[in-house]
């Protein structure tokens, strides 16, 4: 396993980290939650420090089976990050953003109790509450810092200019992005913080799955699955370019003997923008083939070859 140093948090992190918004369950899928476990702790045997969650995955299921795999590992060797500011709107069901400082000290109590730990490493809010003043989220934030119930602030889906705002009231220490080979829209966000000492934590590192090389034929997912809502991946034209993207990739993993996914994780942590790449796993054989990705590096005319295909389709 590679690491990279966290500048603001002044922690070093995996590039590769436990992503587990599918082990929620809800919308995503059939999971397992022994399954899920064991994964976890195959990706903490092989070198992996972070695992990232958060309270919606699942209505709480994600943070419940996170709390059960730390349960059987020292808790100091482990970095946890979660979120907050997503709450089910008791009518509709749908999630809404709130981020006032009332909401995150009852969040913040119910992670913990979920997680089965007394601290969060990194705490995030999950997507910007424009109806809610951002000192006021700051300054919830700050008083969890100061009572040791948190020990880095991370922003996750904000721009530029509201990292900007929040920073005037609370260091920020790291932020998350969308960012894979199929979802290349916030590179200059990622370069900026970095600049700043804000390091990113990438989720949809493999696309939702699709650059697994798993899914080769549009699939007929149930209405309201996340991957079809959330993402485009799975909807034309865009499912057919990223099938070209494949056949490339395919050439290359036949070439070095090593499953698709491995591409992508390759070439998405070579990135020096890139903190850590979050990827959900589901068993210990993705877990397992997942972490192998840091037993060789593509080749630089392999990583041309890629972008050449990737600006080629638009993607």
């Amino acid at each position: 396993m590679r690491y990279k140093h966290f500048t603001n948090a002044n922690v070093d992190v995996s590039a590769l980290a436990v992503g587990t918004w599918a082990i929620g369950g809800q919308n995503y899928g059939a999971v397992d939650r022994t399954d899920s476990i064991k994964a976890i702790h195959a990706m903490l045997d092989q070198g992996v420090n972070l695992i990232d969650t958060a309270p919606c995955y699942g209505n709480g299921a994600s943070e419940k089976i996170v709390g059960e795999a730390l349960a059987a590992v020292p808790r100091e060797n482990v970095l946890v990050s979660t979120k907050f500011g997503l709450l089910p709107d008791v009518y509709s069901g749908a999630y809404k953003k709130v981020a006032t400082y009332k909401s995150i000290m009852s969040e913040v109590e119910s992670s913990l109790m979920n997680l089965n730990t007394d601290y969060i490493d990194f705490y995030f809010v999950h997507w910007p509450d424009v109806n809610t003043p951002i000192d006021e989220t700051m300054a919830a934030l700050s008083t969890l810092k100061k009572q040791g119930k948190i020990r880095f602030v991370g922003v996750s889906n904000f721009s530029e200019k509201q990292i900007e705002d929040a920073q005037e009231y609370l260091q920020i220490d790291v932020q998350q992005p969308p960012f894979s080979m199929v979802n290349r829209n916030f590179v200059d966000l990622m370069k900026w913080g970095m600049e700043r000492g804000i390091d990113s934590m990438t989720y949809g590192s493999l696309g939702s799955g699709i650059l697994s090389g798993a899914i080769r034929t549009l699939p007929d997912f149930a209405p309201g699955d996340m991957r079809l809502t959330f993402y485009d991946f799975f909807r034309e034209p865009k499912f057919s370019k990223i099938m070209e993207l494949l056949k490339t990739m395919d050439q290359i993993a036949a070439k070095h003997g090593k499953p698709v996914a491995q591409i992508a994780i390759n070439w998405s942590t070579a990135q020096d923008f890139v903190g850590t790449a979050l990827v959900g796993v589901r068993n210990e054989q993705e877990a397992m083939e997942n972490c192998a990705a840091f037993d060789w590096q593509l080749e630089d005319d392999e990583v041309a070859l890629l972008n050449a295909e990737l600006e080629r389709l638009e993607i």
